[in-house]
């Protein structure tokens, strides 16, 4: 019976592990932010892509040869704005907490797959885990909140002269890997809830007429 139960946890377990793949892939991809630009020079590139842990810039050489080169940040890079600092953080511990939430998930569905947790027991075995992914759901939800204001706002990055780019775009829109971590928040949200109401089935009560 308990096991029986424990089936809809799948669907959380599921929902867990997509969100940290999601969270982990959109952390190294430079589509956060895509700046476009809307008469390409010599000196000022095709279009930039602003990422948590690097910017790529594209340039147009003629109409057919475009090329892209990416600059990796550094923790001692002073041009970077606060919000993107605080993301990387954020990110990290999103993908951390993520990370452990699922190897606690696994554990739990293991011990009750193979009977070492009986229905009797007084607590819930995926509390943990459900804590986790709502901490990391909200964690990587507030880097997400930072970099759509910033887009709404369209606010400014001083890049230093060898990026050769300027520090405003012509537009800004929100990038697939922007996208992909909204995903994942949400994702991480639902497993997590889905963990906490985990509940044992109750015994069923047999009335007896004697």
């Amino acid at each position: 019976m308990v096991r029986k139960h424990a089936s809809r946890q799948l669907g959380g377990f599921g929902a867990a592990i997509l969100a940290w793949i999601l969270c982990s892939i959109s952390m190294a991809l430079p589509h956060w932010r895509m700046w476009g630009f809307q008469e390409p020079m010599d000196s000022k590139p095709r279009m930039t892509l602003v990422g948590m842990w690097m910017t790529c810039v594209y340039h147009q050489k003629n109409l057919s040869n475009i090329f892209r080169v990416c600059y990796p940040y550094t923790y001692q890079d002073t041009f970077i704005p606060l919000d993107i600092r605080v993301a990387q953080h954020l990110l990290l511990v999103s993908s951390f907490l993520g990370m452990v939430a699922t190897v606690s998930i696994i554990v739990a569905l293991w011990k009750i797959y193979s009977g070492k947790i009986r229905k009797k027991a007084p607590y819930n075995p995926f509390f943990f885990s459900g804590v986790l992914n709502i901490i990391a759901g909200s964690f990587l939800f507030l880097s997400i909140l930072y970099n759509y204001f910033a887009i709404i706002h369209k606010d400014r990055i001083a890049f230093p002269p060898y990026f050769r780019t300027p520090s405003f775009p012509d537009t800004q829109r929100v990038g697939t890997a922007l996208t992909m971590a909204t995903l994942s928040s949400f994702l991480f949200l639902v497993g997590g809830t889905i963990y906490l109401t985990f509940t044992f089935p109750q015994r069923p009560y047999i009335h007896s007429n004697i």
